[in-house]
């Protein structure tokens, strides 16, 4: 029981750090499409990290868990301008 509760706790455990360059953004609403659980379009035409953290230089942020990471970065890489970035918060390493 206690592995068992340990792994659920891993997968929910906040990894990554989902990053969205909003002012490059083209709005080909991509993001949305493939993942709408974690991507909305906005009536300005770009698509927002749902319910994240807005940055100073109007980036987006929002720490996700390993359970996430595919579909996100699935939407990463559909993503035609590159403006959708996953960060190992452990390590800092730039995975997209």
């Amino acid at each position: 029981m206690e592995q068992a509760q340990e792994i659920q706790e891993g997968n929910s455990e906040k990894k990554y750090t989902l990053q969205h360059n909003r002012p490059d953004c083209i709005g080909c609403a991509a993001c949305e499409a493939v993942a709408p659980d974690f991507w909305e379009m906005h009536e300005d035409g770009k698509s927002d990290i749902k319910n994240c953290k807005k940055l100073d230089n109007e980036w987006e942020e929002l720490d996700i868990s390993k359970k996430d990471f595919e579909l996100n970065k699935e939407a990463a890489e559909t993503c035609p301008v590159n403006v959708i970035h996953l960060i190992d918060k452990k390590t800092g390493e730039k995975i997209i």
